[in-house]
């Protein structure tokens, strides 16, 4: 594979992503587990949800209209994030806009509409109904064939709903 030319401030991450290549079967592995993902966490199963990641995975708010900078580690910080999140948004439900599946992971862009019942992440609990737009970077890791957890950012919709 030809080596791509990045400035030096990329972060080495980033390098690594941009010279990932699809291993045979690939593609298959990552979709899969992206469909189990999203089973589980329609289905509120954590263990099942959980088994999609690293041991190592992070899940981390990184902007948009929630207070970035939350971030939860490990499994057990999986477990809280989604304990927290779905405390706050009980019925929430995602209607997939867009999505990427690639060697670096899966990108997603959802549509998210709930009723607001508790704070999470600085995001004042409302007691109403609340649509908002999701951009979720689930990043792979080809060893373990799991997720190295999630990259959140909530936006408001352009009609102006919160």
């Amino acid at each position: 594979m030809t080596e791509i030319a990045t400035p030096p401030e990329v972060h080495p991450r980033v390098r690594d992503q941009l010279q990932a290549a699809l291993a045979e079967g690939e593609y298959g592995r990552i979709l899969a587990q992206w469909k189990a993902h999203s089973i589980a966490e329609d289905a509120r199963d954590l263990d099942g949800l959980v088994a999609t990641l690293t041991d190592d995975c992070v899940y981390e708010l990184v902007g948009g209209d929630v207070e970035a900078g939350h971030r939860w580690d490990g499994h057990d910080g999986a477990r809280s994030f989604y304990t927290a999140f779905l405390g706050a948004f009980p019925d929430v439900a995602f209607f997939l806009q867009d999505i990427t599946i690639g060697p670096q992971g899966v990108t997603e862009v959802a549509s998210v509409s709930a009723t607001h019942v508790g704070d999470f992440a600085g995001w004042p609990a409302t007691g109403e109904p609340i649509t908002f737009t999701v951009v979720i970077v689930f990043p792979w890791d080809p060893e373990a064939g799991r997720f190295r957890g999630e990259r959140v950012i909530a936006v408001r919709d352009l009609d102006g709903d919160a």
